[in-house]
């Protein structure tokens, strides 16, 4: 909702094995779950199965081939280049963030440490001893002092590190101590989220959770192989836009920072050079094309068009689809020129097919099935609408009247870019009037030429196709209508690998 302000806890809990966060009763972690969603990370092939190499993973949202960091010692890093998220938002944004952790190498400059950078504010607990009680002590002490911070204070975004079932599988194996202290981390973590729901301004919040392990662990304890057990890491999430229908099918560790950034709103700069993306992202603004995707006035226009082409001498037929759908005026009249050998001038083609399409438009224009309820969504959501078009500004003017031009914040027309559709410039265009970047952008298109000029600018898509297949791709979600759209759907469309 508008003017809600965003928070993002994500809480680390070291070595717990998939199969057994499924199999023991963790109420809190499993009602993250059903929120959102639980889903397994495997981690990649080159990435040791150490908590050094993970957690940086986790945290920096680039593989280690990128932050460099191959073991528990931390030397050689280049997490200069490659931040936490909690310090690239403190350093970058000014942003409030906050990591609690007892582990040395995340906190402490030794063992080329520390991972967490430069955070806003941090709290650090020696364990008493590297021991599992020793441990278990540092969780206690870890999480008393989160509670504080989160129910007191105005934390951003947060790291909560717990150590212990990782420690315990290394002393103990993964018996029965184990499962207590994955117990005790699942008892921890509730006591975390009543701290942020105790907060006097939780009501005009919107909390994302993200819940995640770096490794798995043999029987024995151990971890650092290539098993599947230890390979078999982990991701809870749930907050607004996160919902077990729209899981992705794939999640990486490296989504992880991502997802923190998206969930407060903040598009990562592409000079980052992130390798992962979140999974649900508001759209900084959603760029909407006009003719069969909010209006019927793609049957009007091939109406059109056929009827020109017949006065031509020239059947239309499926090959000359590509080169009309989405097409700007003069972009229809030149191939109409070309494949009917008429002896008449392009412009006069082209005045002829504008001035039949606007009478045409002026007459029969029909609203699509969710288009309103869509832009009513945007208005209320208070997320920029932007109209995009490759037909003329006299026909879009016309559109407008029945659509409601006070429903956009910006529009764009053929002929006011250097270059309509397929090229980026109105896409470019729109986003530019809004001062957004066009990646942050959910374009709707119902054509390939559209989806092409989109996609060229960068925007995440959704595509409803009205008269050519369009098949889903990366960044591209496709629907069969806009009916089917909610605010689940603009915070996944376009994110999906």
């Amino acid at each position: 909702m508008p003017g809600r302000a965003r928070r993002v806890l994500v809480v680390g809990i070291d070595g717990v094995r998939l199969d057994t966060l499924r199999r023991l009763p963790t109420p809190h972690l499993d009602a993250l779950a059903r929120q959102g969603f639980l889903a397994p990370v495997v981690i990649d092939a080159d990435t040791p199965t150490m908590s050094g190499p993970c957690w940086a993973t986790i945290v920096t949202g680039v593989t280690a081939a990128k932050h460099g960091v191959w073991s528990n010692d931390f030397s050689g890093h280049r997490l200069g280049v490659f931040p936490d998220f909690a310090t690239r938002l403190a350093e970058g944004d000014g942003r409030r963030t906050f990591v609690a952790a007892g582990w040395e190498p995340l906190m402490l400059a030794r063992g080329g440490g520390p991972l967490f950078q430069a955070p806003a504010r941090t709290a650090y607990v020696s364990p008493g001893a590297d021991t599992p009680e020793g441990w278990e002590k540092c969780d206690e002490q870890i999480t008393e002092e989160a509670v504080r911070v989160l129910s007191g204070d105005d934390p951003e975004a947060s790291f909560v590190y717990l150590g212990a079932p990782d420690e315990t599988a290394h002393f103990l194996g993964c018996g029965s101590e184990y499962d207590r202290s994955v117990l005790a981390a699942d008892e921890r973590l509730g006591r975390l989220l009543e701290a942020v729901r105790s907060r006097p301004s939780y009501e005009h919040e919107d909390w994302t959770y993200l819940v995640v392990t770096d490794h798995g662990h043999v029987d024995a304890g151990g971890h650092g192989g290539r098993s599947e057990a230890e390979r078999t890491a982990w991701l809870i999430a749930a907050g607004p836009g996160i919902d077990a229908r729209s899981a992705p099918r794939t999640v990486r560790h490296v989504d992880v920072a991502p997802q923190v950034f998206a969930s407060l709103g903040r598009h990562p700069d592409r000079h980052w050079t992130l390798d992962g993306r979140p999974f649900a992202a508001a759209p900084h603004a959603v760029l909407l094309d006009m003719d069969g995707t909010l209006v019927d006035t793609e049957a009007l226009w091939l109406r059109t068009v056929r009827e020109t082409a017949d006065g031509l001498g020239h059947e239309l037929g499926q090959e000359d689809l590509p080169f009309v759908l989405g097409r700007a005026v003069a972009d229809t009249a030149a191939h109409l020129h070309q494949v009917s050998g008429t002896g008449r001038g392009e412009e006069s083609v082209a005045e002829e097919l504008g001035a039949a399409f606007l009478a045409a438009v002026e007459r029969e224009t029909e609203v699509l099935p969710g288009a309103l309820e869509l832009l009513d969504l945007l208005t209320d959501l208070d997320i920029p609408a932007a109209l995009v078009s490759a037909s003329p500004r006299p026909v879009v003017d016309a559109v407008l009247k029945v659509l409601g031009a006070e429903r956009f914040r910006t529009t764009v027309a053929e002929g006011e870019t250097p270059r309509t559709k397929p090229a980026s410039d109105p896409y470019r265009a729109a986003a530019s009037a809004l001062g957004v970047d066009p990646a942050a952008c959910l374009a709707v298109e119902d054509s390939p030429t559209g989806v092409a000029a989109a996609e060229a600018a960068g925007c995440r898509v959704l595509a409803v196709p009205s008269f050519a297949d369009i098949p889903s791709a990366p960044r591209r979600t496709v629907l069969a209508g806009l009916s089917a759209v909610n605010r689940q759907t603009l915070w996944t469309a376009g994110l999906a690998r």
